[in-house]
């Protein structure tokens, strides 16, 4: 058991390293606050444990059986990250402006978080792992490799999962603190709008691959 608990450790390891859509919505909310980020650590992973659980009861199986619904979850993907990325480059076409009228006001006064902007990173994490029919296929796919020979693989699966979804939450943190000690550098004006402008495009792109493989 000691044996498959750190092979799926190291799996779980690689699996967290991949950039992918997740990592960056967390990293782009770390630039904001790290209250932010860390909820947007907890979206992100209580998507995961609830794809484990699916997993476990076989109902990842009917999404990766069923064609139709696949795709249906595919284009409601593809929307969210586009619409996130969307969001993303009017945030930092936005803090533009406001920049520029605060530096011809005068006024050096930083600005405070937006409110309500801790738990809109939760649900818009939550939500992007949740819309992504990969996800789910890929737990249904991942876990059951885990599952010790004659171990019960029900609740061995869902043990796998909460350990995946904590595993991961101290992965994506140190995320949120790295972002955090940069903060010096991230947080200037100029190279905040280029990550927001960045970071935005990227999820625009990974939306429209999304929409358009099969």
């Amino acid at each position: 058991m000691t044996h498959t608990l750190l092979a799926f450790l190291g799996a779980c390891t690689l699996i967290a390293a991949s950039p992918g859509p997740s990592s960056i919505l967390i990293i782009r909310h770390s630039l904001h606050t790290r209250r932010a980020g860390f909820l947007a650590v907890l979206g992100n992973e209580t998507g995961v444990f609830i794809w484990g659980l699916a997993a476990a009861f076989g109902l990842t199986g009917l999404l990766a059986a069923s064609q139709l619904a696949y795709d249906i979850m595919r284009i409601v993907g593809a929307v969210v990250l586009v619409g996130f990325g969307i969001q993303a480059i009017r945030s930092a076409r936005r803090d533009g402006l406001t920049g520029f009228i605060t530096a011809e006001a005068g006024n050096t006064a930083k600005a405070e978080p937006e409110p309500g902007s801790g738990r809109r990173a939760y649900r818009a994490a939550l939500t992007l792992n949740l819309a992504n029919p990969k996800a789910a296929v890929f737990a249904m796919s991942f876990l059951p490799q885990f599952v010790p020979h004659g171990s019960p693989q029900l609740p061995t699966m869902v043990a796998l999962a909460a350990i995946w979804a904590a595993y991961e939450v101290g992965y994506y943190s140190l995320y949120v603190w790295f972002v955090g000690r940069m903060r010096a550098v991230l947080g200037r004006a100029k190279v905040r709008r280029r990550l927001e402008q960045t970071s935005g495009g990227v999820m625009v792109a990974l939306g429209i691959r999304m929409a358009v493989e099969s």
